[in-house]
This record gives C-alpha cells, sequence and structure tokens, in this order.
C-alpha cells in the first residue's frame, strides 16, 4: 500500500517554495520529480520543506540530488526544510548533507538563503510575500 504525496508550489519574492506531505518512495519519487525538476532548472532558489514527510528512501534522495544539479547549473540553489531525525539521517548516511543545505526550519532557510556564499548579504526586502 503506498501512501499519497502531497505537493504544493507557492512563488514569493526572491524564492519558491515547495512543501511536500507524505512518504516520498519509490511509488512517489517520480510525482515529486515532475514538480521539482521545472522549478529546479529555472534558475531561482527554491526550498523544500519536508516537514510533513515520515519517509524518504534512496528514490527519493536521488530526486533531490537531482534537482540540486540542475539548480546549480541553472544558476538557482535548493534548500531542505526538515527537523525530523530520520529524515535527516537519510541525507547524513549518504552524504547529500554536504551538498544540499539542510535547515531545520523555514526561517532557518530564508536565512541561509539570503546570506549568500558568502555569507554576508542582507535580505532583499520582505522574505515571504506572495507574487
Amino acid at each position: 500500500m503506498t501512501q499519497s504525496l502531497a505537493i504544493r508550489v507557492r512563488q514569493h519574492r526572491g524564492h519558491v517554495l515547495i512543501t511536500v506531505a507524505g512518504e516520498i518512495d519509490i511509488a512517489t519519487a517520480p510525482l515529486l520529480r515532475d514538480r521539482l525538476a521545472p522549478l529546479a532548472a529555472a534558475g531561482r532558489p527554491v526550498i523544500a520543506d519536508l516537514t510533513g514527510v515520515t519517509f524518504i528512501d534512496a528514490a527519493g534522495l536521488g530526486v533531490l540530488a537531482g534537482a540540486a544539479g540542475k539548480a546549480a547549473a541553472s544558476g538557482g540553489s535548493l534548500h531542505v526544510v526538515t527537523a525530523r531525525q530520520r529524515v535527516r539521517r537519510a541525507f547524513a548516511v549518504t552524504g547529500l548533507d554536504r551538498t544540499i543545505p539542510l535547515a531545520r526550519t523555514r526561517a532557518e532557510a530564508l536565512a541561509s538563503l539570503h546570506a549568500g556564499p558568502g555569507g554576508t548579504q542582507p535580505p532583499a526586502g520582505p522574505l515571504a510575500r506572495d507574487r
């Protein structure tokens, strides 16, 4: 029995937020890939909020790794939000936490995003205003 995956995308000033809830596994990873890949390839920063994700397997991690690569190649970035220990451990065990910035909250991800690579850029305007 496969649990469904809920995905919501919101455009914000300066970034795109994709909120995911449910289980990301071999059955649901293609749905996530279909929604995330075009966002990552658009060249804007993407924050993937996985707070509602209860399980992630290698297929899900592969989707996120692929999206991070597309984002980097397009001049964007991918940041992941999760405080769930099981999900964070999957990133750590695979070393993906060294490639994709992990944050425990959206606020932490936004601060990291706006700090930029050098950590010195101030936020430009309101952080989460919808377009």
